[in-house]
């Protein structure tokens, strides 16, 4: 069956007799060549929901999970299986449930169920889930960070590990004074916190995204921190920015963090000029970090940006609003000098011109990175091209 894109999954309402409580729903899916295997499975498996007969539905997001896991129970009856390029897609069924698992092959999978009660369908979900999934290993340089980004279903979460050096062991790589702030940012506490909004700002280079790793790391047992890929969609679509906002609440108070939320080279988001640029962008992101949103929401903002200070808009830098705003620049030449000293031993120096270097330069210079490069051709008069 073809039809239009445009058609491609529509729901009709249904007329029940009077006797009947609830109004039932049929649903009507064409296919066109644009469809696979698990857009059929996804369909099917959401007609029992549709139709009310399994009018409860649950879903989890599984990471690193085991590659001989069955995520089913044992007496599933298999209904539709889809192999595309790795992601496997399944459909089973049960005694008054029906699930639906996909996984990915990064390790990761979604189990959603539609169940005839909520207890039968949180039932399921624990069998398939249980000793499922591999315990990181424990290793203080890897920290978990969540990365958010509003995909066609909507705003999604994905946690990954990664790779954070202690701040001990970078401190050095930062200017005298910028090291000092930082080394009271990355021993402050829970309690400490006073203002929601972490500015971080200066060229590229700099290693402000190094040092938010630093952070994840020291501030792992009261904090959680994500990264959003698509700040400019989180502040321009309300309910991204509420999804993302409101977090995963527990009601266990001794399992429950702080969050911080990276938001990397938001140069127009925070910029004088952003009310005209961003509309009501910036709007959302004060009242983010201490407005009525932020009400209640242990939840912080860290922001990067290229942008020299007195670019910044005023409402962003007022004080109160800021726990802190570090202009992260290059070494002065001494403190280069001093860095290559360190790091290079026996091995010949650089030269460090007047402006000194930024941590970057440092680090090529030491790994003696050399660039894939080529010059563009030159025209000498009649000579031809060399």
């Amino acid at each position: 069956m073809t039809s239009t894109p445009q058609e491609r999954l529509r729901l009709v309402g249904r007329e029940e007799p009077a006797a009947t409580a609830v109004q039932a729903l049929s649903w009507v899916m064409n296919l066109d060549d644009s469809d696979s295997p698990r857009d059929v499975i996804d369909a099917l498996g959401l007609a029992p929901y549709f139709s009310g007969e399994q009018p409860h539905a649950l879903a989890v997001e599984l990471e690193r999970v085991k590659p001989d896991a069955p995520l089913r129970p044992d007496e599933a009856r298999v209904v539709r299986t889809s192999d595309d390029d790795g992601m496997k897609a399944m459909l089973y069924a049960g005694d008054g449930w029906t699930l639906r698992v996909v996984r990915r092959t990064n390790g990761s999978a979604m189990l959603s169920v539609c169940a005839g009660s909520e207890a039968l369908a949180r039932a399921v979900l624990d069998v398939c889930t249980a000793d499922a999934t591999v315990e990181p290993e424990s290793d203080e340089s890897q920290v978990s960070m969540g990365f958010w980004h509003n995909g066609a279903h909507g705003p999604v979460r994905r946690e990954r590990t990664i790779s954070a050096a202690s701040w001990t062991d970078i401190a050095g790589n930062y200017g005298t004074g910028v090291s000092v702030a930082m080394q009271r940012l990355m021993t402050l506490k829970a309690e400490d916190v006073r203002g929601r909004l972490l500015l971080l700002h200066g060229p590229p280079g700099t290693g402000k995204t190094s040092a938010l790793r630093a952070l994840a790391r020291e501030w792992t047992d009261w904090c959680q921190v994500d990264c959003v890929l698509d700040p400019e969609a989180l502040f321009s679509n309300p309910g991204y920015l509420m999804e993302v906002a409101m977090g995963v609440d527990t009601y266990d108070e001794a399992k429950r963090r702080w969050r911080l939320l990276v938001l990397e080279d938001c140069d127009e988001l925070i910029r004088g000029s952003a009310k005209e640029s961003t509309g009501q962008g910036l709007s959302r992101l004060l009242n983010l970090t201490d407005g009525m949103l932020g009400q209640g929401r242990d939840v912080l903002v860290a922001i990067t940006t290229n942008e020299n200070l007195t670019y910044l808009h005023p409402a962003v830098i007022r004080p109160g609003r800021c726990l802190a705003q570090l202009e992260v620049g290059a070494l002065t030449p001494a403190e280069a000098r001093a860095w290559l000293d360190r790091e290079l031993g026996d091995r010949p120096r650089p030269m460090v011109g007047p402006d000194g270097m930024t941590l970057a330069e440092l680090i090529e210079s030491r790994d003696d990175h050399s660039r894939i490069q080529a010059a563009p051709t030159v025209s000498i008069g009649d000579a031809g091209y060399l």
